[in-house]
């Protein structure tokens, strides 16, 4: 059997109430699939499932993570538009809040991750083309340039299909 990586392990909220635990670990399932640090998951499910803003530091204390992970896990979300600051009266410190918009979210991570990949892709494409055409073994040469050729067949699919769906979602 393969060891528990740290990433897999649930981790317990001895600060929160069963539902919210519940609610941040499909948040953190969720980060999961997309390739996202767990604190990211951790910290917008908690603003998620609070009935009212929370500061840094009360993230750091229900949620059990470091100052740092806290505040660079807020930064990146910040990013995607999916977590808002906000003032409280009579309070100095900032609070945070989840953006509970579908359209902003989905927005967000396409603009942050997805479109800068096929950006940078594109220009991977030239490079692998020339690499591919020097091969010396033709019936290789041919296999890798069909590959290159599939790989750029799936980039341009993609940047036809993100404005589409940036525009379903209304961003």
């Amino acid at each position: 059997m393969p060891p528990v990586r740290e990433e897999d392990e649930i981790r317990e909220f001895p600060a929160l109430g069963p539902l919210e635990a519940q609610v941040i670990h499909v948040f953190v399932d969720g980060m999961k699939v997309l390739g996202l640090p767990r604190s990211i998951g951790e910290i917008y499910g908690m603003l998620f499932i609070s009935p009212e803003p929370l500061s840094l530091d009360d993230l750091v204390e229900r949620l059990g993570i470091s100052k740092g992970s806290a505040s660079q896990g807020l930064r990146a979300l910040k990013g995607l538009g999916a977590v808002r600051e906000t003032s409280l009266e009579n309070s100095r410190r900032c609070h945070y809040e989840a953006d509970t918009e579908l359209k902003r979210l989905v927005g967000g991570f396409i603009r942050e991750q997805v479109r800068p990949h096929l950006e940078s892709g594109q220009s991977k494409i030239g490079k692998l083309t020339e690499s591919a055409e020097g091969e010396d073994d033709p019936e290789r040469r041919e296999f890798y340039l069909n590959r290159v050729k599939q790989l750029e067949h799936w980039m341009q699919k993609g940047r036809f299909v993100l404005p589409l769906l940036q525009k379903v979602l209304g961003e």
